[in-house]
C-alpha cells in the first residue's frame, strides 16, 4: 500500500510507551516530522486479562485515548481495548492483540502491526508528502534516511544478531523457566553487548554504522535505554550494567537520547510500571524498582569527540 496522502487516510498509531518494539515507531514518527500527519493513541502500561486497554490520561498520565474513534460502540466514542481494533478490521481474527498498530480510519482496517515494517514505512513512504503540502520546518525530513541503500546490507546484518541476542535476548533470559536456559541465554546476551562495546570502540564510532543515525541504532536504543532500569534486575540480566561496565555503549546511548525529539519518546514511568507490575510470574509482589539507570541528559562534549576521533 503506497501511503502518500496520510491526511486523507486518517492514519493513527495505537501504541505502548513501555514496549521497545512500539518505541521504535514513535522515534521514527518523531524524527521524520510525522507527528501532525499520523495520529497517536497510547494504551495503559498495565495489561489486563482482556489485553491492552485505553485509559483516561487523568488516571494514567501519558495515556492517550483512541482519538481517531477506530471503533464506535454503544458504551462510548472510542475503543476500550486494542482487541476491538483487531476485530473491527477482521471479525474472525485469531492471534495476539499486539501493539503498535498502524490503523487506517478511512478503510477501517489495520495497515500494519509489525514494528520493523512500520518504521521502514515511516522512513520512506511519506517523503513525497513534503512535496505536496507545506509544513513548517519540514524541508529536511525527506533527506533523513534511516535505511539508506548503500548501508542496507550492513544494517540488515547487524540487525539480525542484535535482534536475536540483545533485543530478544533479554526476553529469553528473563522468561527462562530453567536455570540452564537462563544461564545459556544471559551469557549470549552479554557476549553480544561486549561485541557492541568493541564495535563502538573500534574507530571511536558515534553510531553503529558509519557516522550517521540509522535504524540499527534506533532498534538497539529501545532495548539499551531499558536495560539498567528494568532488564538488569527484573529479567536478571545482571552480569554487568550499561552505566558502569560499557563506557562506549553509555556514551552512544546518551548521544541517541539527546538527539532532538527522541527524549520525548522515553517514558520511564510507563516502562518500569509495565514490566514490574504486569509480569507477576516474575515479580509477584509488583514492587517497582527505584533505579532509573544512567543519567541520559549528561552532556556529550564535542571537544571530547574531536580528541577521540584524532587520537
Amino acid at each position: 500500500m503506497h501511503l502518500l496522502i496520510a491526511i486523507r487516510l486518517s492514519l493513527n498509531l495505537p501504541c505502548l510507551l513501555s514496549s521497545p518494539w512500539a518505541h521504535r515507531t514513535l522515534i521514527v514518527r518523531n524524527l521524520k516530522g510525522l507527528e501532525d500527519v499520523i495520529g497517536l493513541s497510547v494504551v495503559d502500561h498495565h495489561m489486563t486479562k482482556e489485553g491492552w486497554h485505553f485509559s483516561e490520561p487523568e488516571t494514567t498520565p501519558g495515556a492517550i485515548l483512541d482519538t481517531v474513534k477506530c471503533v464506535i460502540y454503544v458504551f462510548g466514542s472510542h475503543a476500550a481495548f486494542i482487541k476491538e481494533i483487531y476485530y473491527k478490521a477482521n471479525k474472525d481474527f485469531v492471534g495476539r492483540f499486539t501493539v503498535p498498530v498502524l490503523w487506517d480510519k478511512k478503510e477501517q482496517t489495520i495497515v500494519n502491526n509489525e514494528s520493523s515494517e512500520i518504521i521502514r514505512m515511516f522512513n520512506s513512504e511519506f517523503n513525497a508528502l513534503w512535496k505536496i503540502i507545506s509544513l513548517e520546518n519540514s524541508s529536511d525530513k525527506p533527506e533523513l534516511d534511516f535505511y539508506p541503500m548503500p548501508l542496507r546490507p550492513e544494517i540488515d546484518a547487524i540487525n539480525e544478531w542484535i535482534y536475536d541476542q540483545i533485543n530478544n535476548g533479554v526476553y529469553k533470559s528473563g522468561f527462562a523457566t530453567t536455570q540452564e536456559a537462563y544461564e545459556k541465554n544471559v551469557k549470549i546476551l552479554f557476549q553480544a553487548l561486549d561485541r557492541v562495546e568493541t564495535h563502538l570502540t573500534t574507530g571511536n564510532k558515534h553510531y553503529l554504522i558509519g557516522n550517521q543515525l540509522t535504524e540499527a541504532d534506533i532498534r538497539l536504543f529501545t532495548t539499551i535505554v531499558r536495560f539498567d532500569p528494568v532488564y538488569h534486575g527484573h529479567f536478571k540480566c545482571n552480569i554487568k550494567t550499561i552505566s558502569h561496565d560499557y563506557p562506549h555503549i553509555l556514551k552512544w546511548l546518551r548521544r541517541i537520547y539527546q538527539t532532538p525529539k527522541i527524549a520525548d519518546t522515553v517514558n520511564l514511568t510507563h516502562i518500569k510500571a509495565h514490566y514490574y507490575v504486569s509480569h507477576l510470574n516474575i515479580n509477584p509482589t509488583a514492587i517497582i524498582g527505584i533505579w532509573n539507570g544512567p543519567v541520559l541528559d549528561f552532556p556529550i562534549i564535542a571537544e571530547e569527540d574531536a580528541k577521540e576521533t584524532h587520537a
